[in-house]
């Protein structure tokens, strides 16, 4: 399949390698940065645009940072809208607003083309490995068309409901990752201003019931100080900001979400908006003036 991808960062590039490796041949946009070298050749093609990359491929998948950066993408001068004729296929796969994506895909739907959002959970390693997370929202047939090239690069894939359905499902995993790297953090540094030893508490923890994907891996980042990026906190801070902002919309409170992004807030006034979200045990160990690595 011909297949259009617009945003090679941390998570996209992976992404994109796997779908090369499956045999489909990749169109990328140069309106923003130079394609990476290493997914050029006979199945990777670039573009000067995303117009351009739109009229060359069926199905044309974003994977960009945020709202705006979607919106221009796809409707700004020589963007993807312009590329469009019916039978093609828009998937965005960022992490965005889901009311701004039902309105992205009224404008695309309006073109004869047809819209899928599925932001994506699993991180770099869900990336690399092809184990990510995807949960989708559109028009049933669009998502069978499609799915086959999702499970090239997942393998939990959900049709979730309609447009903006899987932007909302991805907002709520995002709670749900920021409340539990809250609490593995704030008991690692529990446990180890009481004197005891974080590396093995998190051990210990494995075998019982608190035992999450959250402690496993983040735990681990947390006890090393391996903050690398992984997923950045300045992007949970941008999901959390939907949840809230949602929240308000609909009425709906969220005490602990809202606590959890103040501690993305503390830690971008440390500097550390570029660390991986499991930084957010800086911020405790801050406020309890305690690091738990004796650093």
């Amino acid at each position: 399949m011909k297949i259009g991808f617009i945003g090679t960062g941390i998570m996209g590039k992976p992404m994109a390698q796997n779908l090369q490796k499956a045999g489909h041949t990749l169109y990328f946009s140069e309106h923003y940065n130079k394609a990476p070298a290493d997914l050029l050749g006979d199945n990777g093609i670039a573009l000067p645009s995303p117009k351009a990359v739109a009229e060359a491929a069926e199905v044309i998948i974003t994977m960009v940072p945020d709202t705006p950066q979607v919106e221009e993408v796809l409707f700004g001068q020589n963007g993807v809208a312009e590329g469009l004729s019916a039978g093609k296929v828009v998937v965005d796969m960022s992490s965005i607003s889901p009311m701004a994506t039902k309105a992205f895909a009224k404008r695309i739907n309006e073109t004869g083309a047809q819209y899928l959002d599925a932001p994506v959970s699993g991180g770099e390693v869900g990336a690399i490995n092809a184990t990510l997370t995807i949960m989708v929202g559109g028009e049933e047939a669009t998502f069978e068309r499609i799915k086959p090239l999702f499970d090239i690069m997942g393998k939990n894939i959900t049709l979730v409901g309609g447009n903006g359905d899987g932007q909302t499902c991805k907002v709520a995993n995002q709670i749900i990752v920021a409340l539990n790297i809250e609490a593995v953090a704030e008991a690692l540094v529990f446990a180890s201003k009481a004197g005891a030893n974080p590396a093995r508490v998190r051990e210990a923890l494995m075998g019982g019931f608190a035992s999450s994907k959250i402690l496993e891996v983040h735990g681990e980042r947390m006890v090393k100080g391996t903050f690398n990026p992984g997923f950045r906190i300045a992007l949970h801070q941008k999901d959390l900001n939907l949840a809230l902002s949602g929240a308000r919309e609909l009425g709906v409170a969220l005490p602990n979400t809202a606590s959890a992004q103040e501690l993305f807030n503390t830690c971008t006034a440390l500097g550390g908006d570029g660390w991986d979200h499991s930084g957010m045990v800086k911020a405790l160990e801050h406020l309890a003036n305690h690091n738990i690595r004796g650093e």
